[in-house]
């Protein structure tokens, strides 16, 4: 598979890679490991699925393996689900110190890859690796893969149509739906990188994969990891040069 031509810079990062607690956390966390283990503690499959896109695009990969639970990397910092209930019973200057070590240093790094690809003129599509539980609150998500975006951005707009069509010539079997299972605009990396770039130097899209996916048979999940670059790959070859 190869990487489309294209002006587009492309940044790829991965939030919730993984479920490590750091050694001064643990004692906090030592009776939550079935939380830990659970989609709430991580995206299963997320980071999977960012290294195939990184590799493919050969793009640069912001991602981290401490779990959302010791402090959530896509929440602004005064959202009220920044800190799990496990560090809500920590004191503030445990808090702090994870803000600093972990949340701080990760966000500004994503920060500055978005803006190096800026600075030299191109196009940036971020891409935000994701995975949801298949059931929530007793609540089936009808989806397979989830494209997450803006519809006030047009460039998102654009490639999220695209997107989704691509797939769907690919695998038609598959569910694919536009800000669903949650909308792209809500809080999150995303949203705040908006705020910093404007239309034409950026574009923010959340991938959200179900994970039944990457917790099922393992040569089902990595054909659709395929499937879902290489529908990303067409799209681009579609777009016509004058509008890249």
């Amino acid at each position: 598979m190869r990487a489309p031509r294209t002006a587009i810079a492309w940044v790829i990062s991965c939030e919730h890679g993984g479920n490590r607690i750091p050694a001064p956390y643990r004692a906090l966390f030592r009776s939550a490991k079935r939380l830990l283990d659970s989609h709430r503690g991580y995206d299963p499959g997320a980071l999977a699925m960012a290294k195939t896109l990184a590799r493919t695009l050969r793009a640069p990969l912001i991602a981290s393996t401490v779990s959302r639970l010791l402090v959530e990397l896509n929440r602004s910092p005064w959202h009220p689900r920044l800190y799990s209930e496990v560090m809500r019973r920590a004191s503030q200057d445990a808090r702090s110190a994870a803000l600093e070590r972990y949340y701080v240093p990760y966000r500004e790094a994503l920060e500055a890859s978005v803006a190096r690809a800026c600075s030299r003129g191109a196009h940036v599509v971020h891409l935000s690796s994701h995975s949801f539980t298949p059931r929530l609150g007793g609540v089936v998500r009808t989806a397979d893969i989830g494209l997450l975006y803006d519809p006030a951005r047009p460039s998102e707009t654009m490639l999220c149509e695209r997107w989704q069509r691509a797939l769907r010539e690919r695998a038609p079997e598959l569910r694919i739906r536009r800000n669903y299972p949650y909308a792209g605009y809500d809080d999150g990396m995303t949203t705040y990188l908006r705020t910093r770039f404007d239309d034409r130097q950026y574009s923010g899209i959340e991938l959200e994969i179900n994970q039944r996916y990457p917790r099922g048979d393992p040569h089902i999940w990595k054909k659709l990891r395929g499937i879902v670059v290489a529908a990303l790959c067409d799209t681009l070859a579609d777009v016509p040069e004058s509008t890249r």
